[in-house]
């Protein structure tokens, strides 16, 4: 990046998905590669399945409501101000009953590109399971 750039509130660029709306509010091209801002409004029964990634931290800052972050020792209930870091080969699951908003901070990951990525796809290539993998592993997401 070699100049200021602003996004405002309700910028960035938008995906909006059956179970969330993202705006991407520092795209990984900015970074070279090595961070992504993403502010993402779970809508009420978001659930993000079991996963892993071997290259990617997360930090996660919750803005509006409740979000459970599930691990395999544990599970944690985070609210507006908190903040946590999921490092790299950590599983976990990601659950907002009621909607809520967050921040997430993707070091050394490309989320927006796989954002796009999902954004050109048609329903049937979302119900092909191999494909859908493909795509996640490429964009380091392991769910297996």
């Amino acid at each position: 990046m070699n100049k200021v750039e602003t996004i405002r509130n309700g910028e960035g660029q938008n995906y909006n998905y059956s179970q969330d709306h993202c705006f991407v509010k520092l795209s990984s091209d900015q970074t070279n590669g090595e961070l992504c801002i993403v502010e993402d409004t779970l809508k009420p029964g978001f659930y993000l399945p079991r996963h892993h990634h071997k290259l990617m931290t997360e930090v996660f800052y919750i803005l509006e409501g409740e979000v459970e972050l599930i691990f395999d020792d544990q599970t944690i209930i985070l609210e507006k101000g908190d903040t946590i870091t999921v490092p790299v080969n950590i599983w976990h699951a990601a659950r907002c009953i009621h909607g809520g908003k967050m921040l997430t901070i993707f070091k050394n990951g490309q989320f927006d590109k796989y954002l796009e990525r999902l954004s050109k796809m048609s329903d049937q290539d979302f119900e092909n399971e191999d494909l859908m993998q493909s795509v996640a592993v490429s964009f380091d997401i392991y769910n297996d």
